[in-house]
């Protein structure tokens, strides 16, 4: 039957809304249970960057980064409003994570109706709260994710819809690219469906897809800090974008996919269905390009690092949804029926981690490292033996650790990995670390021990090590009781007795 009588639809769609609120209840009821989990490092990077633009500080002022703003700017929001806490962070997160669940399942229901809609927002409500994707960090991710999926709702039909809502399709696409670079593949996903759909609105579109690079590149410029965002953006962003060589990437890829994969491969294997059923209609032009503009923007660079498979999980969802919201309602009985069972397999093999584990557990277990975890305690020694106006310096990649303390780094370079890597400026950036922080001359420095912190490559410049050996050695004391088993602390010796300094190494 191609219509049904308004009683039936009135029925079908309070039993949408229902389940599909059931649905974000229980996702977000398994959130709220790990709030407290510790930040992992792009968190403390985000989570500090936020924190000095509540400051008044800009980007690229205190804290360098190849990414761009978007993401510190949604943190200082939540930070803002929430409050400048580990559970802040995480109920920000939660209320990105509601509204990217309502929009898919939106997206869904437009595209295959109700019973399809409901799957596709489950679909996301599971995969995006999933360790294999570390989907209870707030990664730049799950911004672009939401963005991305605003943006793809608002172009869903364009051909009656006024330029000036294609104009705002732009602008969320655009939203998208500046949560992080790789959104960039969204932005081209709107251009090629509306150069098929409606040409005529394509202008309107790119104008507003090309707003929000344009006001940011604008701020930056009048907070005095362009020279610096066009460095870290632009030239060592393309350094950081090639380092992978193609063969190095597949590698990497059939490497990383069965993790994330795993824990959901039934939902995996339903949209690989959705593929082929969608393939077979006239309407498999709008989600079959969204999964391939999907994939492009997990696989830039070639790193493949598991969250950035958050950027693929709306277009899974939606091919999901595809296969459960079949016209065909023998097929549809069936993939009824693999999709509760996978959602309901996918949850058991997940349990400890969903329902169990406390935070600092649930953390470690998905890392395999205690820096995390002992990171709290640093910077709150830090807060409480210190005065707002001390600075300290993290030798290694804790970001995290400044904001807990609440403190200013010594140093722009919250991330040592970009020192080690086989890049034309690694050996600059090593000189400028050592030269901000003599000049600073931090009351404390942490030296990271854990080797993932620094990402030492063979062949890498390790000049920094025999400096920082040297440096510590002569002008800071050990400080035992701030220390711990990945980080040593360190208190400076001159000129006053007041100052401090950690090292973990």
């Amino acid at each position: 039957m191609l219509f049904q009588p308004k009683r039936q639809l009135g029925a079908l769609f309070t039993r949408y809304r229902l389940l599909l609120l059931a649905v974000i209840l229980l996702f977000s009821l398994i959130r709220v249970r790990l709030l407290d989990m510790p930040l992992e490092r792009d968190e403390g990077e985000y989570a500090y960057a936020g924190q000095l633009l509540l400051e008044g500080i800009p980007p690229y002022q205190l804290a360098y980064n190849m990414k761009l703003p978007g993401t510190y700017a949604a943190y200082a929001a939540i930070l803002a409003v929430f409050g400048q806490s580990v559970q802040a962070i995480h109920s920000g997160l939660l209320l990105v994570n509601v509204a990217t669940i309502v929009l898919t399942a939106t997206l869904g229901r437009r595209l295959y109706g109700a019973t399809g809609g409901l799957a596709t927002g489950a679909s996301y409500a599971l995969l995006s709260t999933s360790p294999s994707v570390l989907g209870f960090a707030a990664h730049a991710t799950h911004f672009v994710a939401l963005a991305a999926v605003a943006g793809a709702l608002v172009l869903w039909e364009p051909e009656r819809k006024p330029q000036w809502v294609l104009f705002a399709g732009g602008v969320l696409m655009g939203t998208a690219m500046i949560m992080k670079q790789p959104g960039a593949a969204f932005i081209a996903f709107g251009a090629v469906y509306l150069a098929w759909k409606r040409p005529r609105g394509l202008a309107a579109y790119l104008a507003g897809a090309a707003l929000p690079l344009e006001l940011t590149c604008l701020l930056i410029w009048r907070a005095g800090v362009f020279e610096r965002f066009w460095f870290w953006t632009v030239s060592y962003g393309a350094q950081y974008g090639t380092l992978i060589s193609p063969a190095n990437g597949l590698l990497r890829l059939l490497r990383v996919l069965p993790h994330v994969i795993g824990p959901s491969v039934w939902l995996w294997v339903l949209a690989a269905v959705g593929v082929y059923r969608l393939a077979q209609t006239q309407r498999s032009f709008f989600p079959l390009a969204f999964l391939g503009f999907s994939c492009a923007a997990v696989s830039a660079g070639l790193y493949f690092r598991n969250h950035y498979f958050v950027m693929l999980l709306p277009a899974v969802s939606l091919l999901a949804g595809a296969s459960v919201g079949a016209v065909d309602s023998q097929f549809r009985s069936t993939a009824t029926a693999i999709f509760v069972a996978g959602m309901g397999v996918s949850i058991f093999v997940q349990r400890d981690y969903l329902f169990v584990l406390n935070p600092g557990q649930a953390l470690e277990r998905t890392w395999g490292e205690s820096t995390f975890t002992e990171a709290p305690k640093i910077g709150r020694y830090f807060r409480e033996h210190t005065s707002p106006e001390a600075r300290i310096a993290v030798l290694g990649s804790e970001p995290e650790i400044y904001f807990y303390a609440r403190r200013h780094s010594a140093t722009g370079y919250i991330y040592t990995y970009g020192l080690m890597e086989p890049q034309r400026y690694a050996g600059r950036m090593q000189e400028e670390m050592i030269a901000e922080i003599e000049h600073t001359r931090p009351e404390y420095v942490v030296y990271v021990r854990s080797p993932t912190t620094w990402g030492l490559e063979k062949g890498s410049d390790d000049h920094i090590f025999t400096w920082a050996e040297r440096y510590l050695a002569t002008q800071y004391e050990p400080l035992k009781e701030a220390s711990s088993p990945s980080f040593q602390t360190f208190r400076r010796k001159i000129p006053a007795a007041g100052s401090q300094s950690i090292t973990a190494f």
